[in-house]
């Protein structure tokens, strides 16, 4: 097989910057990593936000539990990598009363309550199509642990049920005779590197599960536990120690099983960064160099309408430079250089002050950890640039997996109102 960057440079020359390259290989390796940690306690839930590419669904579907979804498209596009429709679990704060029509119709495996007020639609809606509907509570829970990137908890959330008011909705939730509740729901915390602070985590999730199944009196069959594990993007925060995290969740969720109320609930972790992201890079091209004010500038092709969360505009708080290769020239003399985007505007910056091999007009360069919450997370219509192609690797296979037909939104109409034909929500 080739050196990385020889692979990086060709298909950026047959594909054209900017683009987004996908490693299959490394993809499986991180799900047999996971599964030689977490295999015999946890199943593995895929969050189809982080990438949504149908291709790469396909290829991680023998590896997981689930896909869970936020999104009628989102449904879709599952069904089209080949997954069953009862192996998906719709989430998401808003679903629209057509988005719960269609999600009951197609059969999918649970939706996942964000409010009593959604309750009450699924419930409708499941009567109307004389189905009953399985059902998971998302918990909001009120205190969490530090060291995670972004945090819910504690604060008014559109995120879940707060659990101040837990009881009372379980008890709605079983009155309501369209629904069958199943289980519980928890992400509270994401992008965290602190093995103690997840496990933490977990012990929350498993009293307020314990609560939660007393109360109703239930056997939950699920129990889904977001896993909030992260990922270095730049500065000198080491890796999340996964081993160390297994080393102390497995225990609590061996106790929790030990309760002939949990002994056969089937707990899941909710993925998505941790799993994705390291197998992906933004491949972009470097088309100018200016020196201005003593900072050696170099403009790129991609730039935030490409990458957003690399240009740090997604909730960063401190922006940092990510992890970048020149991969036409990696030998070379280090300098510093800021590189900038091809937007119109001052905020549309890659890195700064970033010391890189001497990078040329014409080189290529690779943000690394781009493979979650790059390209669908970006706004790619400003300024009307092409859309990065998408590109995945599998062993020496290099397959064309760009999505543009698949990005446009056929089901929408042009005021944004989602329409379904009946046939479509016969599935």
């Amino acid at each position: 097989m080739q050196p990385f960057e020889s692979r990086m440079t060709h298909v950026a020359a047959q594909f054209g910057t900017p683009l987004y390259v996908y490693d299959a290989d490394e993809l499986t390796r991180r799900f047999e990593h996971l599964k030689q940690l977490f295999g015999q306690h946890f199943g593995v839930s895929y969050a189809v936000k982080a990438n949504p590419n149908v291709e790469l669904l396909r290829r991680m579907l023998p590896h997981v539990a689930t896909f869970d979804v936020s999104s009628y498209k989102e449904v879709e596009r599952a069904l089209r990598a080949g997954c069953p429709a009862e192996r998906i679990t719709f989430s998401g704060p808003a679903k629209r009363d057509a988005e719960i029509r269609g999600a009951v119709a197609q059969g999918v495996g649970e939706l996942v309550l964000e409010s009593l007020a959604e309750a009450r639609r699924a419930d409708y809606w499941a009567g109307e199509l004389g189905v009953r509907q399985s059902v998971l509570i998302r918990i909001n829970p009120s205190t969490g642990p530090r060291h995670f990137g972004v945090s819910f908890s504690g604060r008014a959330s559109q995120f879940g049920i707060d659990d101040e008011v837990l009881e009372e909705a379980v008890d709605t939730v079983l009155g309501l005779r369209h629904l069958n509740l199943i289980g519980f729901h928890i992400y509270s915390g994401t992008n965290s590197l602190n093995p103690t602070a997840i496990a933490e985590n977990f012990a929350i999730f498993i009293e307020l599960f314990r609560r939660a199944a007393k109360h109703g009196d239930i056997r939950p069959e699920k129990l889904v536990f977001g896993s909030g594990f992260g990922l270095t993007y730049g500065g000198g925060d080491a890796p999340l120690d996964i081993a160390a995290v297994a080393e102390l969740a497995l225990p609590l969720i061996d106790d929790l099983k030990s309760d002939p109320r949990f002994a056969h609930s089937h707990c899941v972790l909710e993925m998505g960064r941790w799993l994705i992201g390291p197998a992906g890079w933004l491949l972009t091209g470097v088309v100018g160099e200016k020196h201005t004010r003593g900072v050696d500038m170099r403009l790129c092709d991609a730039g935030f309408n490409n990458h957003l969360a690399a240009c740090g505009m997604m909730g960063t708080i401190i922006r940092r430079n990510w992890h970048m290769m020149n991969v036409s020239n990696p030998d070379a003399v280090p300098h510093k250089y800021t590189l900038v985007g091809p937007l119109c505007t001052t905020i549309d910056v890659l890195a700064t002050d970033i010391m890189l091999p001497e990078v040329r007009v014409g080189d290529v360069i690779a943000v690394e950890n781009s493979g979650a919450y790059g390209l669908t997370a970006s706004p790619t219509r400003f300024i009307s640039h092409p859309e990065p192609a998408e590109i995945v690797l599998a062993g020496n296979e290099v397959i064309d997996a760009t999505e543009s037909a698949l990005n446009h939104w056929t089901d929408v109409d042009r005021t944004g109102r989602l329409r379904m034909a009946e046939t479509s929500l016969q599935g």
